[in-house]
């Protein structure tokens, strides 16, 4: 049936306050850049400073959706909100964001990363865009 698990309650736990604490972003930055990564079947969010090292990223899978459910709004505004969550204790105050990708997640997920407060100077779209396609079948002789 699984192993109980026992919760002490008293002061005398000196790791209380830690668990909170020991998740929070270490670096502090004012401007930094927010990728979003819109596909059909997932949303990633990933939040860098200025030279491109990521310092913040999740996605809909790492918030415990699954199947369909990751390619959904409601997913990816979770993820939005998340990263402006993390973004916000490391003081971000402005952001421009690049987002690819054609899937259901692109607007909510930066909807919900600017209710967080952070102000968003542009949005960029590198969504990779066919010129030609591919070729096209051979003719059917019959």
């Amino acid at each position: 049936m699984g192993k109980k698990r026992i919760v002490k309650k008293g002061g005398d736990d000196t790791r209380a306050g830690s668990a909170g604490s020991a998740r929070a972003p270490r670096r502090k930055l004012d401007v930094g850049k927010v990728y979003v990564e819109a596909t059909y079947n997932n949303t990633k969010m990933s939040l860098a400073d200025t030279q491109g090292n990521v310092l913040v990223w999740s996605s809909s899978g790492s918030l415990g959706f699954s199947g369909a459910k990751k390619g959904t709004p409601f997913a990816a505004a979770k993820v939005g909100e998340l990263v402006g969550e993390k973004a916000g204790q490391m003081g971000v105050k402005e952001v421009s964001v690049t987002v690819s990708g054609v899937g259901a997640g692109r607007e909510s997920s930066i909807r919900a990363f600017a209710t967080k407060g952070i102000q968003i100077s542009g949005i960029k779209d590198v969504t990779p865009v066919p010129h030609n396609g591919p070729r096209p079948r051979k003719a059917r002789r019959v």
